[in-house]
């Protein structure tokens, strides 16, 4: 057995004592109508406020889910489709990504205005505020309104994605920043700006585990990886399945432009999943691989705190923030090379009771931890209110 990274050499004592380690009971019975703001994760509600949320409110959206935890949360929220109001013309959309200035992005700051105006709002949160001038958020700002900047991208990172035009003008302006990467509260500390540390997190109405008598036999996917083909990913995954000979399966968007049509046959299932198709593929998967953007500074990847939350078994990329986040070998499994995934995969798909018994810790360490939108939503609204450590 290989074992190439560093600290890897301990994986498997450490995997032994697991079998005598009894999971302790988990937070269940989370469906899809449950309230989960009731938790003890989050005892204090936040104040009840007129909230604006800007962003795209369409379902199969982590802002759509976001939306609706906020009415969990007891918020008093109206929605402004920023997507609306994106030009019909495919090659104006892109240029208005590129160059989000003057007549391609006008309309939209004057319909954010009258919204204000008529809805008064308490708060303004900028769900990836990209198209929004430095005149419209002053103007808000001289309502009354706290604004708050939510983006889960990384405008200052290596990737470059060349939609920052408008953000790196007005970004200064916001009341509040939520951040996810260790990288940014580095860069925001330096600027003075004030921010509270979030995460990437979960739905509790979307993510959560299968029916307790759900076993192997449900899951007829081997190794699984949903997602897109960033970065390593596609040469990782390949190397995966045909130098190692893992039973990789493979399920999102644009996976043809990245591996020839004899792979793509092979070995991607799916395209794009989205709500209970996304949830039901990682249930029936019995391994599920996870990974973090490089480019993108992250420290964790939201995916695998999904994975987590839907109670299955996470194999994922070795990362500071990812041993944060789970005991390794307890809580989830990770990797730093093709062959330790390799190896770890072909030793967990023989041992579905490890598996289980992880997965199981797993999914309670989400919980417990407050890994979910209602949590980390709660502790950015009382940070309005000077609650949870004022952090600026």
């Amino acid at each position: 057995m290989r074992l190439s990274s560093p600290g890897s050499q301990s994986w498997f004592a450490t995997l032994i004592r697991t079998t005598s380690i009894r999971a302790r009971p988990i937070v269940e019975g989370l469906t899809r109508h449950a309230n989960f703001t009731e938790s003890r994760l989050h005892p204090k509600l936040p104040t009840r406020r007129r909230i604006l949320y800007l962003g795209n409110p369409h379902p199969g959206q982590t802002s759509f889910y976001r939306i609706e935890s906020l009415r969990r949360l007891g918020q008093d929220v109206t929605v402004f489709d920023a997507t609306a109001y994106a030009p019909a013309s495919p090659w104006l959309k892109k240029l208005r990504h590129r160059y989000p200035i003057g007549p391609l992005v006008s309309e939209i700051n004057r319909e954010v205005l009258a919204a204000i105006r008529t809805g008064r709002p308490d708060v303004v949160l900028f769900d990836k505020p990209i198209y929004f001038t430095a005149q419209t958020i002053e103007e808000i700002k001289r309502t009354g309104a706290q604004t708050v900047s939510y983006n889960q991208d990384a405008p200052f990172g290596p990737r470059n994605d060349g939609c920052w035009h408008l953000f790196y003008k007005v970004f200064r302006l916001f009341d509040l920043h939520c951040l996810f990467r260790e990288a940014d509260v580095v860069r925001y500390k330096e600027w003075g700006l004030p921010y509270i540390k979030t995460m990437f997190s979960f739905d509790p109405s979307m993510q959560y585990p299968p029916p307790g008598e759900w076993s192997d036999s449900d899951r007829s996917r081997q190794v699984s990886y949903i997602g897109s083909p960033l970065e390593e990913r596609p040469q990782f995954l390949m190397r995966l399945a045909e130098r190692e000979r893992i039973p990789v399966v493979v399920a999102g968007p644009r996976w043809e432009k990245f591996v020839t049509p004899e792979q793509h046959a092979r070995y991607v299932s799916h395209g794009f999943l989205a709500d209970d198709q996304y949830r039901e593929n990682i249930w029936r998967s019995k391994i599920n691989l996870g990974f973090i953007s490089h480019l993108n500074e992250d420290d964790i990847g939201h995916k695998c705190i999904e994975i987590a939350a839907c109670g299955q078994f996470l194999l994922a990329v070795r990362s500071q923030g990812h041993r944060e986040c789970f005991e390794e070998d307890q809580e989830a499994v990770f990797f730093s090379s093709v062959e330790e995934c390799a190896d770890k995969a072909r030793f967990y798909l023989g041992r579905p009771d490890l598996r289980d018994a992880i997965a199981r810790r797993g999914r309670e360490r989400a919980v417990r931890s407050g890994y979910d939108n209602d949590t980390q939503l709660a502790r950015i609204l009382n940070q309005l209110d000077g609650i949870d450590g004022a952090t600026s």
